[in-house]
């Protein structure tokens, strides 16, 4: 439950900090600009509101873990949802009121969240799973967009570096194989997931695990 609420802080603080010319860069999402990412987050945040708001009475059916599906191929930008969302995004024209919008629901969203009991069930996309672990697998979503927020912002905030260690151990149980241990816990998210290739010494690393990239996750 920390966790979360830390490392989506640091994700709602990161994007607060940015200059406004800093929206209209490219993100780490293929077909996105970083206006476009805090797009989403704001409809993650709803997400977020929505689910710990829709109780289930039946066992869970899935964990922290198998909550995500690995895709078959690597986003395109070209999914009608990913398009809406770019036109959403547009919408706002000022990036101060992206800002605005993702502070009042970002921080609906950690209310909740630190507010709720980590044992209650609750059902989203068709599943049932506890709170605690709906908010576990919620790290690993905040520790990758944020990676993708400042992917081409280097002088931006990283995420905490808790968030980025149990997003790797996360990714390394969906992947059922451990990273290297030379590679960084932000090294092995963005080759884990496709966010950037690898260097050659880095697939003499990965052993059998290089065939098996990307997990791309959904």
């Amino acid at each position: 439950m920390d966790l979360f609420s830390h490392s989506w802080t640091a994700l709602r603080t990161a994007v607060a900090e940015l200059p406004d010319k800093d929206f209209e860069q490219p993100s780490g999402c293929t077909g996105w600009l970083v206006r476009d990412l805090v797009c989403h987050l704001v409809i993650d945040a709803q997400d977020v509101l929505i689910t710990l708001v829709t109780p289930a009475d039946t066992e869970p059916t899935v964990n922290a873990v198998t909550y995500w599906n690995v895709e078959d191929r690597p986003p395109t930008g070209e999914d009608p949802l990913d398009a809406l969302t770019v036109r959403l995004a547009a919408a706002y024209e000022e990036p101060r009121l992206l800002k605005f919008h993702l502070d009042d629901v970002g921080s609906a969203a950690g209310r909740a969240a630190e507010l709720a009991d980590p044992g209650a069930r609750v059902g989203t996309r068709d599943v049932v799973l506890t709170v605690g672990d709906y908010l576990s697998a919620y790290v690993l979503e905040w520790t990758l967009h944020h990676l993708d927020l400042i992917a081409y912002l280097p002088d931006a905030a990283e995420p905490p570096v808790q968030g980025l260690a149990h997003s790797r151990a996360t990714l390394e149980e969906i992947a059922g194989a451990a990273f290297p241990a030379s590679f960084t816990d932000k090294d092995a998210l963005l080759v884990g997931t496709g966010r950037r290739a690898p260097t050659e010494a880095e697939k003499t690393g990965l052993g059998e695990l290089a065939a098996k990239l990307p997990f791309v996750l959904g």
